[in-house]
């Protein structure tokens, strides 16, 4: 079936295709009763504005640019959940991008974005990402940008995250509050907000515990196959070994898992694991593993909405701020307390 035109909405309800346009647009020139029949015509005929016509006019794409890490991550999948159910409530097209982690691949997805002529971008940065003059090109060049989870703090646009340091704070103090001390963070390249916020919201919970932060229980990944178990070794080498895994990704919480086990180190009985995810499968482990939960497709919908604001409102639209969502402890049976385990263990339970 061909796409319902403006031409076909003017010619049914016998009016002119500059009425019908107007109307669709919410001017003030055309009547609330025409407008709402033009409406709801265009509703039922489920009309959307052709972007391609709209471009070559030089008025709005009505396209929205995603550029992320990766799709398979789940937390990525959710927040792109978020951002299309707001986009297309406002009548916007979204095209997503994927930097597999690489920065050159970002680069070249700006690119390709902004010569699609998208009304807008939300980006998470790669992994590789260190250095965002692309960024800082794009805001002054008046593209509107809206950065989400791995932000740069420094580039002064709209940045939508989640409370890393809460949850890092949350994660650490439950492990310290179980009976936990020697607890090591697995977490991610030392250059990304993510990473920053979680290794200093785990130093702030072994402050107020009053144990002293050790760097030689801290190990950096890369995004890299099966680099967990090295890590997992290279700690459980240390003497005495950690009591405690505290890790910032869901991928490196299951290759922790896995490492932990293959070594035949009992999980919580002689080792405490604790996340930092949005795994759906988290809970299904054996044993459920605990875990900090981001709302990831609240973080979507929010950062559409600011972009939105952005696109439409231009000069009126908020000022660039940094708005944080909070994150959520789940306490399950891989950070049970050591005492307890024991004791379970003994009885059969």
């Amino acid at each position: 079936m061909d796409p319902v035109t403006i031409k076909d909405i003017a010619r049914a309800l016998n009016l002119s295709t500059s009425t019908v346009s107007r109307a669709l647009r919410d001017s003030y020139e055309i009547s609330p009763e025409t407008k709402r029949l033009v409406m709801e015509y265009a509703e039922r005929l489920n009309y959307r504005p052709n972007p391609i016509a709209l471009s070559l006019k030089g008025s709005s794409s009505k396209a929205l640019a995603v550029i992320v890490p990766q799709i398979a991550n789940n937390f990525f999948s959710q927040a792109i959940n978020g951002i299309e159910a707001i986009a297309y409530n406002r009548g916007y097209h979204v095209i997503i991008f994927q930097t597999h982690e690489s920065y050159e691949r970002e680069m070249a997805n700006v690119q390709q974005a902004v010569a699609r002529r998208v009304d807008g971008l939300l980006l998470s940065l790669s992994s590789e990402t260190s250095d965002v003059a692309h960024l800082h090109a794009l805001h002054a060049q008046g593209v509107p940008l809206v950065l989400f989870d791995r932000v740069a703090p420094d580039l002064p646009v709209t940045q939508v995250v989640a409370d890393n340091f809460g949850g890092a704070y949350a994660a650490t103090s439950h492990l310290l509050q179980t009976g936990r001390r020697r607890i090591a963070h697995l977490t991610i390249p030392p250059y990304l907000s993510i990473t920053q916020e979680r290794l200093a919201g785990y130093r702030a919970a072994l402050e107020q515990y009053g144990v002293a932060f050790d760097e030689n229980l801290v190990r950096y990944g890369t995004f890299g196959p099966d680099e967990a178990d090295e890590l997992v070794e290279q700690l459980l080498a240390q003497e005495p070994r950690p009591d405690a895994f505290f890790t910032a990704s869901d991928r490196l919480a299951l290759g922790c898992l896995t490492a932990l086990r293959k070594r035949g180190i009992r999980i919580p009985e002689d080792i405490s694991l604790i996340g930092f995810t949005n795994l759906p499968a988290a809970e299904m482990l054996n044993p459920p593993l605990s875990t900090v939960t981001q709302p990831a497709q609240e973080i979507g919908q929010l950062a559409a909405e600011r972009l939105i604001e952005l696109i439409e409102r231009k000069q009126k639209a908020s000022p660039p701020a940094t708005v944080k969502l909070p994150t959520t402890l789940l306490v399950r049976e891989s950070s049970a307390p050591p005492v307890r385990a024991e004791a379970d263990f003994r009885i059969g339970l």
